[in-house]
C-alpha cells in the first residue's frame, strides 16, 4: 500500500506538470467522473457481496452460484442503461453546463467518451468484484493495486513525452487501464472460485432475482445520489469559477484518496465479516465488528490526517511544482469531511447486512442531493468557493453520520450509550489531544523539512500512545501485549 501511495502521488505530480492547470481541471471535472463511478462500482459491488457473504454464512454453495449468475444479468442490463444515460447527459454537459475553453472542448469530449467505455466495463464486472470481497482476498487487491499504479505511472510518462494532445492521450489511456485489471480479475475468479460458473440459463432464479433487484435497486439509488451530489458540486463549481478550481479539487481528491487507502482496505476486509455474522444469526457479533470497524477506520485515517492537515502547504509545494489556487485549503477541508465519515461508515454495512435499507437510503439520498441546489444558490449570490466544502462537511459528514447511527439503533439495535462510550468520545478525545500535541512544532518553528519531520514524529508517537490508553479496551490491549510478547520470543530464537 505504501508503494501504491508513493507511485500515485508521483504520478499526479507528473500529470499536473504535463497537462497544466487548465487541462488538469478539465480532466478533474469530466474524467473525474471515472473516480466517482469507481465509488459507485464499489457500492454496487457491496450489494452483491452482501448476498454472497450471507449465503456464505448460511453455508449454501448452490445459492452462491445463483447469486453470481443473477448478478451478472442485472449488471449487464444496468451497464447498458448507464451508458445510454451518460451519452444523453453528454449533450447537456457540453452545451451550456460545463465551463470549458472552446479550444479544449474536443479534447474534453474525447475524455468523456473514454469515460463511458470505462464505465460500461466496470459495471459488468461488479459481480466479480463482489466475489473477491466476499472471499476477503486482500493479497489480490494489493498486487493488482501495485499493477494499476504502475500502469498509471506509465501513462503519465507517455503524456510527458508525447507530441499529441496530452489531455486526449491521457483520457484514452486511463480508460484502457480498467480493461487490463478487470480482465485479470475475471480470469482469476473463474479459475479460483467454485461459485463463478457462468450459466444464467441454468442458474437464474426469478425469486432470487426479485430479492436482489429490490436490494440492489435501493442500494443503487443511494449510491447514485451520492455520485450525483459529489459530481454535481464539481459541475456547479466549474460553472461559476471555471476549470482552474476543479484542478484544486482534483489535487485535494487525489491526496485524500491516498490517505484513505489503509482505511478502505481494512473496511473491504471487514464488510464480509459483518455480513457473514448477520447471515449466521450473530447480531451481537455483527454490531461488535461494525463498531470496531468504525474505531479502527477512523484511527487509521486520523493517524495520517493530523500531520497532513498541519503541513499541507509545505507538502503540496514539495509534491507539486505548480500548486493550484485553493488546493491547500480544499485538501485540508476534505480531510475533515473524511474524518467525520470514517466514524460511521461500517454502520452503513451493518444496516445493509440486516437488509431493510429502503427508508435509510431515502434519507441518505435526500441529504446527498441537497448540497447541489444550495450551492448553486449561494454561488449565484457571490459566496466563496470554500462554501462547497463547508456544506460537504455539514451535510455529507455530520448529517449523514447522524442518520447512520439512528438507523443502526432502530434497525440493528445499536445502543446510543455504547456508540458514545466505546467509539465517539474516545476517538474524538484521542484526535483532539494528539492534534494539540502535534501543533507544538508549528508554534515555534518556521516551515521546513525539519519541522515537517518533527510534526510527523509528534503525531505518530502521541496518536499511537493515546489510542492505546484511551481508545483500546482491556481485551484489545491484552491482544497487543500478546502479539509483542510472541514477536520477542521469535527474535530471541
Amino acid at each position: 500500500m505504501a508503494i501504491t501511495m508513493f507511485i500515485s502521488l508521483y504520478t499526479t505530480r507528473l500529470i499536473l506538470n504535463a497537462l497544466g492547470v487548465v487541462d488538469f481541471g478539465i480532466y478533474a471535472i469530466v474524467g473525474g467522473a471515472i473516480g466517482m463511478l469507481g465509488f459507485l462500482n464499489g457500492a454496487m459491488s457491496s450489494a452483491t457481496q452482501r448476498f454472497m457473504s450471507y449465503a456464505e454464512g448460511l453455508g449454501i454453495q448452490g445459492k452462491k452460484i445463483g447469486v453470481f449468475n443473477v448478478s451478472i444479468v442485472i449488471h449487464l442490463c444496468l451497464a447498458f442503461v448507464i451508458a445510454v444515460v451518460l451519452i444523453i447527459a453528454g449533450f447537456v454537459y457540453f452545451n451550456g453546463v460545463l465551463n470549458i475553453p472552446e479550444n479544449r472542448m474536443l479534447a474534453a469530449k474525447f475524455v468523456y467518451g473514454s469515460l463511458i467505455f470505462s464505465t460500461f466495463l466496470t459495471v459488468i464486472n461488479v459481480p466479480y468484484e463482489a466475489v473477491m470481497n466476499a472471499h476477503e482476498n486482500m493479497r489480490y487487491y494489493a498486487l493488482v493495486g501495485i499493477l494499476e499504479s504502475l500502469l498509471k505511472l506509465t501513462v503519465a510518462f507517455i503524456c510527458v513525452s508525447t507530441n499529441y494532445d496530452k489531455l486526449i492521450v491521457y483520457g484514452i489511456l486511463m480508460a484502457c487501464i480498467p480493461v487490463v485489471t478487470l480482465s485479470i480479475m475475471k480470469v482469476y475468479c473463474h479459475k479460483r472460485y467454485s461459485e463463478c460458473i457462468l450459466n444464467p440459463f441454468k442458474y437464474f432464479r426469478k425469486d432470487l432475482a426479485k430479492e436482489m433487484l429490490g436490494f440492489t435497486g435501493w442500494n443503487f439509488f443511494g449510491s447514485a445520489s451520492s455520485l450525483v451530489g459529489n459530481y454535481g458540486n464539481g459541475l456547479v463549481l466549474n460553472h461559476f469559477y471555471g476549470s482552474a478550481l476543479n484542478a484544486a479539487t482534483g489535487v485535494a481528491n487525489q491526496l485524500n484518496g491516498q490517505l484513505l487507502v489503509f482505511s478502505n482496505n481494512m473496511l473491504k476486509a471487514l464488510n464480509p465479516v459483518i455480513t457473514k455474522s448477520e447471515g449466521a444469526g450473530n447480531r451481537a457479533d455483527m454490531l461488535k465488528f461494525a463498531t470496531l470497524g468504525c474505531k479502527y477506520s477512523f484511527a487509521l485515517f486520523a493517524f495520517f490526517a493530523i500531520p497532513f492537515i498541519l503541513e499541507m502547504d509545505f507538502i503540496q509545494h514539495k509534491w507539486l511544482k505548480n500548486v493550484p489556487a485553493w488546493a491547500v485549503l480544499f485538501a485540508q477541508l476534505q480531510i475533515v469531511r473524511n474524518l467525520i465519515e470514517q466514524l460511521t461508515i461500517p454502520y452503513g454495512s451493518a444496516i445493509a447486512a440486516e437488509g431493510r435499507i429502503a427508508r435509510f437510503n431515502v434519507f441518505v439520498s435526500v441529504l446527498n442531493l441537497l448540497p447541489v441546489s444550495i450551492l448553486f444558490i449561494l454561488f449565484s449570490k457571490g459566496f466563496s468557493p470554500v462554501t462547497m466544502y463547508v456544506l460537504n462537511i455539514s451535510i455529507f459528514g455530520v448529517f449523514v453520520a447522524l442518520v447512520k447511527v439512528c438507523f443502526a439503533h432502530k434497525i440493528c439495535g445499536l445502543k446510543y450509550s455504547s456508540f458514545f462510550k466505546e467509539l465517539f468520545l474516545p476517538s474524538i478525545a484521542t484526535f483532539v489531544l494528539s492534534f494539540a500535541i502535534t501543533f507544538i512544532p508549528k508554534l515555534y518553528m518556521e516551515q521546513s523539512w525539519y519541522r515537517m519531520i518533527l510534526t510527523f514524529a509528534f503525531s505518530s508517537l502521541s496518536y499511537i500512545s493515546l489510542f492505546y490508553f484511551v481508545c483500546m479496551n482491556k481485551n484489545e490491549r491484552s491482544l497487543i501485549k500478546t502479539m509483542f510478547y510472541n514477536l520477542q520470543v521469535r527474535f530471541r530464537r
